[in-house]
């Protein structure tokens, strides 16, 4: 059944599954990328923000001049109580520019994807397919099949999971596993718990590109995010009790939201209610968190939301989703190079996925902590969080010995694509682990 050469189906045309498009045009694999909604683009979403680790690959693939054309760097950042007096004005982005070549970049959601799908070769565009809501997946010795809900059906080598948290390709890799030996222990059902929501919306830019601020109080924070274009704000409101079950909100839980945060602070000048009568569009979410036990089985392997789940508030889910696609698809690239025919068995594959889990296993616990940290300290959750947001975290040598000697050394270990030869683009006072120096790493 399995094609030859080796062939990988992505689930997911988002944000992560569109980098791993690009990753593996660049490998010279050959995939597929089965996307379940109807448009490659649908502007529902608000802003992703990319970190400097992110950047440094998206340059691999050719990607960051015409993104940074559609993104804005973050460069100030100002923290707020929901009365409106002003407690911390903050260096935190002029210190990892100052560190790493860049602060963060700020995107919509929407133009990022899009720019991602222009950007693809015009044989990977044909390669990326609409409307194909995955129904089932079978994983042989041999290869994968996965069936979508119009009757098509995709032959492959393996699946890459792309397909956010609430993952098909999650759902059918445990029924699988579980079928094959009902006696193991896994992930459960519903793997990931919410102990927050957040509403957001974005609308036209109203302050210079670059600013943020959060504005916070005792279980409800707010975040407002100014980029190129557009602006952005997130509301956050812990939930009345944790909880596994998804649950979709309505238009009338939507302004209900929105009215309570109305009259929270976003600038000097600006309230949340200002820039909410002028949104663009809006949603509203609880907020998952965990990270899974299990990312691969078979011939499945799993990336980004699919296996890991963060708040947004620390902007680290993509960057670790994409940072997944890199370190998945070099042991990839490796393993066939090394291969004696086109093909993987399942016992080669089976080390790949365990290979990269165990690399990514330690950042993706340490910014798991870290997204938890911070959507707690905005909302106050406890003594402890108010009096490190409010007076410790407001100290400025604090926040540079935070950022100096904890952040720098992590992020500086970010993993680049080993078979893309390419420039540095970044250079600051810490030396990159994986340095671009225009030859493969």
């Amino acid at each position: 059944m399995s094609p030859t050469p080796f062939k990988v189906i992505v689930v997911g045309g988002g944000p992560v599954g569109l980098t791993a498009a690009h990753a593996l045009s660049h490998a010279g694999i050959d995939f597929v990328v089965l996307e379940r909604r109807d448009s490659v683009v649908l502007d529902q979403g608000a802003s992703l923000v990319l970190g400097p680790p992110t950047l440094r690959v998206l340059h691999q693939l050719g990607l960051l001049d015409p993104l940074m054309a559609v993104g804005g760097e973050i460069n100030t950042n100002v923290s707020l109580t929901h009365q409106g007096h002003e407690f911390r004005d903050s260096d935190c982005f002029r210190i990892i520019r100052k560190n790493h070549g860049s602060a963060p970049v700020a995107f919509h959601r929407a133009h990022l994807i899009q720019t991602l799908y222009d950007k693809l070769p015009e044989k990977a565009k044909s390669q990326y397919l609409v409307n194909k809501k995955v129904s089932d997946i079978e994983s042989h010795d041999t290869g994968v099949r996965v069936t979508c809900a119009d009757g098509t059906a995709y032959d492959g080598s393996m699946v890459i999971g792309a397909d956010g948290v609430h993952s098909k390709t999650r759902q059918v890799m445990r029924r699988l596993a579980l079928a094959a030996d009902p006696t193991r222990t896994w992930d459960a059902e519903n793997p990931f718990t919410a102990e927050y929501k957040c509403m957001w919306c974005s609308f036209p830019r109203r302050t210079e590109t670059g600013e943020s601020t959060e504005t916070q109080n005792i279980d409800k924070s707010v975040m407002y995010l100014s980029g190129r274009e557009r602006g952005w704000i997130f509301l956050y409101e812990r939930l009345p009790q944790p909880t596994t079950e998804r649950i979709n909100y309505t238009p009338e839980d939507i302004e209900a939201m929105a009215a309570r945060f109305a009259e929270y602070p976003i600038t000097e000048t600006l309230r949340v209610k200002d820039v909410y009568a002028e949104r663009f569009t809006a949603g509203m979410a609880n907020l998952e968190e965990g990270i899974l036990e299990h990312w691969g089985w078979g011939r499945m392997a799993l990336v980004g939301d699919a296996c890991h789940k963060y708040t947004p508030n620390a902007g680290l889910g993509l960057n670790n989703g994409i940072q997944d696609v890199v370190v998945l698809c070099n042991g990839l690239h490796k393993a066939l190079q090394s291969a004696t025919g086109e093909q993987l068995d399942t016992t080669t594959l089976g080390r790949v996925f365990d290979e990269y889990q165990t690399e990514r296993a330690e950042p993706i616990l340490r910014d798991a902590k870290r997204s938890a940290q911070v959507t707690r300290l905005h909302a106050w959750a406890s003594t402890f969080y108010y009096i490190m947001a409010r007076y410790i975290l407001s100290w400025g040598w604090i926040e540079g010995l935070l950022l100096n000697y904890q952040a720098a050394p992590k992020i500086k270990q970010g993993a680049v694509l080993k078979y893309i030869s390419a420039t540095e683009p970044f250079t600051g006072l810490v030396k990159w682990d994986h340095p671009l120096d225009g030859s493969s790493c």
